[in-house]
């Protein structure tokens, strides 16, 4: 029942867009949300009770509401994303990068220095990234190296310093790769029209690079200056198969930003490109910690303003992968054929990618929030009342109707704990019969782990379809642990998930990392089984040669199967290879027994 304080401060609340905040009986601040309709989306809180714990929590640790009224929804999601960022509530996503990214830097001053930096210094300075890696930077500024002297110097090139003759010419300039504007060899104005060039190189624009360098490479030419002219058209291939390797796309699609999302229980990955003339120029991937149960949708929203802001992106079009409103004057384009669906396919590889690397250092560096994890995914991929820490899965085996058996092997916060698999010749069942042999298995299983009060499983899988699934749930039934434990069955050849009780099977995303688990499960239980039966034929073949030879024991045996490999071996050896492994006496009893078999 909602307090009469916290009822008075809703029926208040104006029916406009505006960002409410959330607050604790100690007056800290919780939670920070926008809101087209104040009344409406705070009021939504209250009045049902919410399928994620966190937001009951919440909920119940809510005393104070107070709330900023804004014109429009846009400036509700920007109040929104500076307040999260300032306040940093509790129960609101974390926006987290992985690292400190490098830039390429063109330094506000005369004669600008270009170089790679991971500090942004607010100087008016031009930064063009930020790059995934320094790799990509420096073949970027090899590249520049190549086509335009600059200096690498840094001095303070002012004209009065200058006209002073306060700096003399280095290296760089002897060997080529500067033209001495510190002793006035360079003009400041000739050196900018370079720096422009490479902004627009930066930007992804090669056009006008490679147009003034056929213009020189052509000039050079008709005046005869051939190897003046073979310089540049040196410079013109480095500069085609620079762009031959960055362009993608359509050389024609310029100016739009890509942005797309990869997200699990507790996490989502949002990557975004920077496209322009057909070029990827800029690439960044921002990981956010999820607090409560947001959508996909309200996760990109959030992530797009940020990375907008961050980078002050100005296009007129963005490329996203499902509908979402800005509620700003931008055109959204959700591509299903041809090059921008292309580009958003990459996209998503890059969300997907960064993602499983940071799973797998997560698994290395922190075991234990990687379990958990995967825990509460599967939880919510199967529709499981609680997370399955421990899970059995059974399976049987049994080639051309011989030797029967069955294995249960277990699973312990999603890894194998072969200390406790099992192993089960069949008893009751007589000849190949899959269904009644899983009803006896599971039934003898449970019915020892209650009479010997082991803790039961969170999740029993069967492997097989429905029949596998049924047969195992009539023992379930007979022990009373229907609604207790958690149980489907998985067909192996289209991976489909059977519910009791559900004619329509389940399929998840086969890369998945719920369906990973059952796979493992159902592997190791085949291998197990495979294994058993295999030991238990071998052995049943070899107590049969055994028990017909008289004089022959059971290691004497096991010694020559182990020699000979096979009885059927055994049989056609010579006395004198016998001999050589058992000794005369017991080879000739063997040999013996073999003809008298023959005869």
């Amino acid at each position: 029942m909602l307090n009469a304080s916290l009822q008075l401060q809703i029926q208040t609340l104006p029916d406009a867009p505006g960002v409410y905040q959330y607050y604790d009986k100690e007056d800290r601040i919780l939670y920070v949300g926008k809101a087209k309709n104040l009344k409406k989306r705070v009021a939504s809180y209250f009045n049902k009770i919410h399928e994620t714990a966190k937001t009951n929590v919440l909920v119940k640790k809510i005393v104070t509401i107070k709330h900023i009224v804004v014109p429009t929804e846009t400036d509700a999601l920007l109040l929104e994303n500076n307040l999260i960022k300032t306040l940093q509530p509790r129960y609101n996503v974390m926006l987290r990068d992985d690292k400190s990214y490098p830039w390429i830097c063109i330094k506000k001053e005369a004669f600008p220095r270009i170089f790679p930096t991971r500090r942004m210094v607010k100087d008016g300075s031009e930064y063009f990234g930020p790059y995934t890696c320094f790799k990509t930077v420096n073949t970027i500024l090899d590249l520049i190296k190549e086509l335009y002297p600059l200096r690498t110097c840094n001095y303070d090139l002012s004209q009065k310093n200058i006209q002073n003759n306060k700096f003399k010419v280095c290296l760089e300039y002897h060997i080529g790769n500067c033209k001495g504007p510190c002793e006035a060899n360079e003009t400041e104005e000739n050196y900018q029209k370079q720096v422009d060039a490479i902004r627009e190189i930066l930007k992804g624009n090669f056009k006008q690079s490679q147009k003034e360098f056929k213009r020189l490479m052509n000039d050079f030419a008709s005046k005869m200056q051939f190897e003046e002219a073979q310089k540049i058209k040196e410079k013109i291939d480095v500069l085609e198969n620079y762009q031959s390797r960055s362009t993608i796309i359509n050389p024609k699609i310029t100016n739009i930003d890509v942005f797309s999302i990869v997200s699990d229980e507790s996490a989502a990955f949002v990557n975004f490109l920077q496209i322009s003339h057909g070029s990827i120029i800029r690439s960044h991937t921002l990981e956010i910690k999820k607090k409560l149960d947001e959508s996909d949708e309200e996760l990109l929203q959030l992530a797009i303003f940020e990375l907008r802001d961050r980078f002050n992106l100005l296009s007129k079009e963005i490329i996203v992968p499902f509908p979402i409103d800005l509620a700003e004057n931008i055109k959204i384009t959700i591509p299903q054929l041809g090059d921008k669906k292309q580009i958003l396919d990459l996209s998503i590889r890059n969300a997907k990618f960064y993602r499983m690397d940071q799973l797998k250092q997560l698994q290395i560096v922190d075991p234990e929030r990687h379990s958990n994890r995967i825990m509460a995914q599967m939880q919510k991929d199967l529709r499981l009342s609680e997370e399955p820490r421990h899970i059995e899965c059974f399976d049987n085996s049994n080639i051309q109707g011989t030797n029967p058996v069955s294995a249960c092997v277990v699973f312990k916060d999603g890894k194998p704990s072969k200390k406790d698999y099992r192993h089960f010749n069949i008893k009751s069942v007589i000849g190949p019969d899959d269904f009644a042999s899983m009803e006896e298995v599971v039934f003898r299983r449970y019915k020892r782990m209650l009479e010997e009060k082991h803790p039961l499983p969170q999740l029993i899988i069967i492997d097989g379809g429905k029949g596998q699934l049924s047969s195992a749930l009539k023992s379930i039934d007979e022990l009373g642990l229907r609604g207790k434990i958690a149980i489907i069955g998985i067909a192996k050849r289209l991976e489909e998930l059977f519910f009791p009780g559900d004619s329509v099977p389940l399929y998840l995303d086969k890369k998945s990392e719920t369906l990973k688990v059952i796979q493992h499960l159902r592997n190791e239980a085949h291998r197990f089984g495979i294994t058993f039966h295999r030991d238990k034929r071998s052995k049943s073949a070899l107590n049969s040669s055994i028990e017909t030879i008289p004089g022959i024991g059971e290691k004497t045996m096991l010694t020559l199967i182990k020699h000979f490999k096979s009885v059927k071996r055994l049989k056609l050896a010579s006395e004198k290879e016998i001999s050589e492994v058992v000794g005369i006496s017991k080879a000739k009893k063997i040999i013996d027994f073999y003809k008298t078999v023959k005869a």
